[in-house]
């Protein structure tokens, strides 16, 4: 099987993450995905092949070298977003695109006009959505690029590498795809995330992240005796809203720069209930952001009433470049092994996060490297095929110059 059918199979399966479910998966769909992948893997010839009762799947592919060779892993995740339905995904393979217009069905077109990044692929393959779903590259293409090297290696027992672990896991676009990751089980020195986007992305710094809810409280009374006695929370919600800088929101920053990005509004007279969530970077600017909400609020307060606003402010997870810092080797594997297969690395923040994050906190150093896939969680997510192949190539190198490296 090569890993262009390895993919293809793998979209057939609906394998949406829900933010509003308590159960881990988060949606039982999940599951009968992970049944199949763990199946797939016995067949491979992969050793110890386990999943547990949450979904998360660990397997090892043994070493066939010296002993003192760092066992390293490689990870990717399984679910798809909830932005946009993953269910009877349709996938289209335009062969050789030569940068015009691609018609995904009747009425929807992806353009380079509007999606430039399609001109960075002319004369490849390229797999694409029928218009109506997301592909679901975010993460499958990582799920195929790792089974397709490990079965790669099998195959060329003349490239020496180290022990290597493999796992795959449920509900990393709703954040949470961590929170069970059994990091003693999977037993690394470091690991590596497939999880980015196009070909020579590496990651290893993110932002900072904490989510706020907000629940503004007013009084509900007939509006023509309101005078004197009305609260209008949906007013008050608004006037919350405004206090937060307008120029630092996802729509008018990138790079390095941070945001508050307003979720959700749920909002009556009597009630408004905003989600928002927090990002910066820079970890002192991060707590400024944090702070400042809080201090909105009570400004809020201080003017209509103690109570009007309650806020709540969680983290979320924190930039991983202060973990990977100290052990910079983690990131030279990935650079000298990009350029080995002919990639240009691209070295660049996250404006996001990844599970990498999450277990660089838990002690498993795990920098980001790109899938391949272009345009995540919508209807015109494209991926190249020579970009998994290339993603391939870089886990096959970087098995081979870890059999060599010295601590």
């Amino acid at each position: 099987m090569d890993i262009t059918e390895r993919f293809l199979n793998y979209t057939k399966f609906d394998t949406q993450s829900a933010e509003d479910s308590d159960s881990v998966p988060s949606t039982p769909k999940q599951l009968i995905f992970a049944e199949y992948l763990k199946r797939e893997l016995e067949t491979e010839g992969l050793d110890d092949v386990e999943m547990d009762d949450k979904g998360y799947i660990y397997a090892t592919l043994k070493a066939n070298t010296r002993d003192d060779v760092p066992t390293i892993g490689f990870i990717s995740h399984y679910d798809t977003s909830p932005d946009c339905s993953g269910a009877g995904v349709k996938p289209q393979i335009v062969r050789n695109y030569d940068g015009s217009d691609i018609l995904l069905s009747e009425g929807i077109i992806s353009s380079p006009r509007r999606f430039p990044e399609l001109l960075q692929h002319v004369g490849e393959d390229l797999i694409v959505t029928d218009g109506t779903t997301l592909l679901g590259a975010d993460d499958k293409a990582g799920i195929a690029e790792i089974v397709q090297a490990m079965v790669w290696l099998q195959q060329h027992p003349e490239i020496k590498h180290g022990k290597i672990r493999v796992a795959f896991n449920p509900d990393e676009e709703i954040g949470m795809g961590a929170h069970h990751f059994d990091v003693e089980r999977f037993g690394c020195e470091w690991a590596y995330t497939m999880d980015g986007g196009d070909v020579g992305e590496l990651e290893f710094e993110n932002f900072n992240a904490a989510s706020a809810k907000v629940i503004v409280r007013g009084v509900s009374v007939h509006p023509g005796y309101a005078k004197g006695k009305m609260v209008n929370a949906n007013r008050l919600a608004t006037e919350f809203a405004a206090m937060l800088p307008p120029d630092e929101t996802p729509e008018t920053t990138d790079g390095y720069q941070g945001f508050y990005h307003l979720l959700s509004v749920q909002s009556n007279v009597e009630e408004a209930r905003m989600s928002y969530i927090i990002r910066d970077h820079d970890r002192d600017r991060f707590e400024e952001r944090k702070h400042f909400i809080v201090r909105c609020a009570a400004q809020m307060n201080e003017h209509y009433g103690e109570g009007t606003v309650d806020i709540e402010v969680k983290d979320q997870y924190y930039n991983m470049k202060e973990k990977i810092d100290p052990q910079m080797h983690v990131i030279d594997l990935v650079l000298h092994a990009m350029q080995a297969v002919g990639v240009a690395p691209k070295v660049k923040p996250i404006r996001g996060g990844t599970d990498g994050a999450q277990l660089s906190f838990l002690g498993l150093p795990c920098p980001n490297i790109f899938a391949g896939g272009v345009n995540f969680h919508g209807p015109y997510e494209f991926v190249s095929i020579q970009s998994m192949e290339k993603a391939m190539q870089v886990i096959v190198k970087i098995c081979e110059l870890t059999a060599d490296y010295n601590h």
